[in-house]
């Protein structure tokens, strides 16, 4: 089990950033249309990614 309180959360321009994507709305469409589980996570409005979610999606789409 990950230690959530040392897992930084990222807001979305943030977390497309360090997924290498260039316009932070492909979350958003990824978030509604369900492409893929990157489990976000909404205070009312905001919207952040924890960084372990990031990188258990990095992780799973390595070419091996």
């Amino acid at each position: 089990m990950r230690d959530n309180h040392h897992d930084p959360l990222l807001d979305r321009k943030a977390a497309a950033k360090y997924l290498g994507l260039t316009n932070p709305h492909t979350l958003a469409v990824w978030d509604c249309t369900k492409r893929y589980d990157l489990q976000p996570i909404k205070v009312g409005r905001a919207v952040r990614y924890r960084k372990s979610s990031l990188d258990d999606f990095l992780n799973s789409r390595l070419v091996r």
